[in-house]
């Protein structure tokens, strides 16, 4: 299934026929920001226990051998950089400072930095499954071969 997301002014202009009016609009788009940011602290959470455990078991894991280590190394990476590309996709710029005369073309700017914002949050939420995909590599090769090599 391949959904692509409607154009911003097609979005904007069946929000408006659907919604009644820019104010129910903006309380839609809302929480749909509201949705991005609990997601959003739900992967810092993830990455957290990432890093968590590392700090426990981070030694003894890379220890067992040459694959935990490098799968480790390569789990932390790609966390870290999520984590990154998370932090800087907290930038806030509220509903209020986007401005014009045409409701239309306000709402689709709006709809605009929202599908900016979903779509580095796909990036990230890659990110970190690869980075979690990675560790848990590491605690299976880990389990394999046991403490030390």
């Amino acid at each position: 299934m391949n959904w692509q997301a409607p154009e911003p002014v097609s979005e904007a202009r069946s929000m408006l026929q659907s919604c009644g009016g820019m104010g129910d609009c903006l309380k839609v788009i809302s929480q749909q920001f509201v949705v991005l940011q609990s997601r959003s602290q739900l992967l810092l959470t993830l990455a957290t226990i990432v890093l968590t455990i590392t700090g426990f078991s981070g030694p003894r894991i890379a220890a067992s051998g040459v694959f935990a280590r490098s799968a480790m190394a390569v789990g932390l990476l790609l966390t870290l950089i999520a984590v990154l590309m998370l932090l800087l996709n907290l930038r806030i710029r509220w509903l209020t400072q986007f401005q014009g005369t045409d409701p239309q073309q306000v709402l689709s700017d709006i709809i605009a930095y929202r599908e900016g914002k979903r779509r580095a949050y796909l990036w990230i939420i890659t990110m970190l499954m690869a980075g979690l995909a990675s560790y848990v590599a590491a605690v299976i090769a880990f389990l394999i071969t046991g403490e030390t090599a």
